[in-house]
């Protein structure tokens, strides 16, 4: 038996174990339910192309998480890339961030956009995100990119999202940058938290998650689904009829998830908090190109509703590894949330068709196409969110549950989050062993799982 038991091989979940065995803590073990390590930092490789799960950068504004990339990959093993993104709008591409790069744009949307900038009325405590776009951008920016733009990506009303989600993902301007960036597409300095970004050179996004799991020495158990929880014996059983008791069990599945395995006498309260936890599915697309030359862009956002996509990228960009030589591939994005498979079918089939008549792509320049449906993308930042989900994490906490990463806290965060994460759940393990008598013997790294 070990004393604490992690739930999810994904980076957060590596994360954790890596810093546990840094503090030469080996009494634990992982679980995973698929056959192999990542969760959503996976890439699969086909025909000859590799294509990860929807677009994943490395970020490294965090001096910690930038040493531990260097430390475990290598900058020599990772392309450092300045960011070409844009946005298509109005039958035109403009550069991100939308709100310092009208240029090109036609007149009329140029000024509304900067007088509803000039004439907003700032709210204090904005009721919802639409209130947030108005008091901090004004009318003209949300009706021609934010409002439509976050309804797409979220596939929920912005009526019914807060702005707690906002923080670095969305930049904030002034006047003059707005009026410079009407008057020039050329912009002074790169603007936002992804303006530079890490790529793998090679491997696709997975290779250098699974650098980090190479340096565990605890193996990691996979195939292992849990079926149950039970809160009051402190013991996960899995499907395949193993079962495993804990002191401390650290989770990183999809919160609705875990809250409808918990076994206990009051669990009903539970299966309330689930059902108000919401998210969407993205479908993610790939096309593998017999061209070369498809896109110099990094990704695009699409705004519009008459594209069904929220965005587009192109993996040949990221890394020349990507695709085979002399070849191309894109990505793209579309979310929904309590759609038929009528529905999810008619938007894929709209959607390849409209992004290969934008770029020129016939039948015989295409070698392969491959789709994966993500059901838990973009978590929901409602109202019920922000006031119930520090209490319900607090309470799983109280039992000795802790649910972290993207997932289990039930949030929008980046691929240096869930390393930061793991981190620091290990730390708060070990101060929450350190109070509690020694009881099992160390975990043997050689211990396996049939």
């Amino acid at each position: 038996m070990a004393k604490v038991v992690i739930i999810g091989a994904g980076l957060t979940g590596i994360s954790t174990a890596y810093h546990l065995e840094q503090q030469n803590f080996f009494e634990y073990t992982m679980f995973e339910k698929e056959s192999s390590v990542g969760g959503l930092c996976r890439s699969v490789k086909h025909d000859g192309f590799t294509f990860d799960f929807t677009g994943h950068l490395l970020h490294a504004s965090d001096p910690y998480f930038y040493d531990l990339i260097k430390k475990i990959v290598g900058l020599e093993q990772l392309n450092v890339i300045d960011r070409r993104s844009f946005i298509y709008s109005h039958e035109t591409f403009t550069k991100y961030p939308f709100q310092i790069n009208l240029f090109g744009l036609p007149p009329q949307v140029i000024v509304e956009c900067i007088t509803g900038y000039v004439n907003r009325k700032p709210h204090e405590r904005p009721k919802n995100f639409r209130e947030w776009v108005l008091s901090h951008f004004g009318e003209g920016f949300g009706k021609h990119f934010f409002f439509e733009y976050q309804e797409k990506i979220f596939a929920h009303s912005i009526d019914n999202i807060t702005a707690s989600w906002t923080g670095r993902f969305v930049p904030e301007t002034s006047l003059e940058q707005i009026l410079h960036g009407s008057l020039s597409d050329h912009t002074e300095k790169p603007v936002g938290y992804n303006a530079r970004f890490l790529y793998p050179k090679a491997g696709g996004i997975q290779s250098w998650v699974h650098t980090l799991a190479d340096q565990i020495r605890t193996p990691i158990a996979t195939n292992f689904c849990v079926q149950s929880i039970d809160l009051n014996k402190k013991i996960v059983y899995f499907t395949n009829g193993h079962s495993e008791p804990y002191d401390q069990l650290i989770t990183t599945m999809p919160l609705d998830r875990l809250l409808g395995l918990i076994v206990e006498p009051s669990s009903s309260t539970l299966s309330t908090a689930r059902a108000q936890l919401k998210c969407n599915t993205v479908v993610n697309f790939n096309i593998g190109v017999n061209r070369p030359d498809l896109s110099e862009k990094h990704w695009v956002y699409f705004p519009e509703k008459k594209h069904p996509f929220y965005r587009l990228g192109f993996w040949h960009n990221f890394s020349r590894a990507m695709a085979p030589e002399g070849c191309s591939s894109l990505y793209g994005e579309f979310a929904y949330r309590d759609k038929s498979p009528e529905w999810i079918q008619r938007t894929l089939d709209s959607s390849l068709a409209i992004i290969k008549k934008m770029f020129k792509i016939s039948e015989t320049d295409i070698i392969t196409q491959k789709t994966f449906t993500i059901p838990h993308a973009y978590v929901t930042y409602d109202h019920w969110r922000d006031h119930n989900l520090p209490a319900l994490l607090e309470r799983l906490a109280a039992h000795n549950i802790h649910s972290v990463g993207r997932y289990g806290a039930w949030k929008y965060s980046s691929m240096q989050e869930a390393v930061l994460d793991g981190r620091d759940s290990a730390q708060k393990i070990l101060t929450l062993l350190k109070k509690q008598p020694l009881k099992h013997q160390t975990l043997h790294k050689e211990t396996s799982y049939e």
